[in-house]
């Protein structure tokens, strides 16, 4: 529009192509094409893959990449399927079993693979970073429950995936796992489960046909409540199963630990948790205030080994038996 004078000669401001509000927390507008500074845009709606809105309602590609609490959140969900697999595959090896540890080997391989060709074909396509968007808020998850209705009537839909791609790049790696898992381990445990009978030998496989689709139901209704709980999560089932454990194993001094490696090599998984645990919280945002965190990482179980003789059942029977 051209300018125009007032009465005493004074520019007014040349008149503006005013556009409708663009309602809804993740309605905005794609961009049609550029001249220059100037932008043309579509009308409010959906965002494109890979894009969410600015503060002007304008959808803007995610540039970015992964912060460290981020890559956090993906480790700790990449490690829930193997964990898991580690878990029913010892829980349905059976004592005699030889096949057990070249099991928990090929669960190990199957994971890393899937991870590695989860970033090769996110994008950008072949390389193993990712652009992302950032997470700032934790109805960035849920962007299906914030569609607008202008009438009351009339819904517009502006579902997209605000945290790209932290919210997909999940379910990839999970139906990837599940391909790999169903290529290599029915041949590998028919060959090396001679141990077990017919109808034990394949349990393992069964059971994680059960929890990847109930992993796959936690990503898509809690994986908000995850980005922001995982680190509280995991401290809790470290020390839980961990006390389980030692508890069912009747470990009761560190002669006991000694006994039989494997009650090692589960002791320093735990720990291991225990520390991503820590480092998750803390971020190691400040790293002479965070490193020395982990020092508490044996603390749980030094404490466990130290109380354990006066807390066992059969001297507290025995002792509150003589009382009386």
């Amino acid at each position: 529009a051209s300018e125009r004078r007032g009465n005493a000669g004074y520019a007014l401001p040349a008149a503006v192509d005013i556009q409708p509000a663009c309602l809804g927390l993740y309605c905005g507008r794609t961009v049609l094409s550029v001249n220059g500074s100037v932008e043309t845009y579509g009308d409010c709606g959906v965002c494109p893959r890979g894009q969410r809105t600015d503060d002007n309602k304008i959808c803007r590609e995610c540039t970015g990449s992964p912060d460290r609490y981020d890559w956090l959140y993906l480790g700790f969900m990449a490690m829930l399927p193997l964990v898991l697999h580690w878990f029913f595959i010892e829980w349905y090896s059976g004592k005699k079993s030889s096949s057990a540890l070249l099991q928990h080997v090929t669960a190990l391989f199957e994971c890393s693979i899937a991870a590695i060709v989860t970033l090769l074909v996110s994008d950008p396509v072949g390389s193993l970073h990712i652009r992302s968007c950032k997470v700032k808020k934790l109805s960035d998850w849920y962007t299906m429950l914030y569609n607008p209705s202008p009438d009351y009537i009339t819904t517009v839909h502006c579902t997209h995936e605000a945290v790209y791609p932290l919210y997909t790049i999940v379910f990839i790696y999970y139906a990837f796992c599940l391909v790999l898992m169903m290529l290599l381990r029915p041949l590998l445990v028919k060959k090396i489960a001679c141990g077990l009978g017919k109808s034990d030998r394949f349990k393992s496989i069964y059971a994680a046909l059960y929890f990847f689709p109930i992993l796959t139901v936690l990503q898509a209704v809690g994986g908000g409540l995850l980005y922001y709980a995982f680190p509280y999560i995991i401290l809790v089932l470290s020390l839980v199963t961990l006390a389980v454990y030692m508890s069912a194993s009747e470990v009761e001094s560190f002669k006991d630990l000694l006994v039989r490696k494997k009650r090692l090599v589960v002791l320093f998984s735990h720990w291991l948790l225990h520390a991503y645990g820590i480092i998750s919280i803390s971020k190691l945002d400040k790293l002479e205030q965070d490193l020395p965190l982990l020092a508490l990482v044996p603390a749980p179980a030094l404490f466990y080994l130290l109380t354990a003789k006066y807390t066992e059942p059969s001297r507290i029977l025995s002792e509150g038996g003589n009382g009386h």
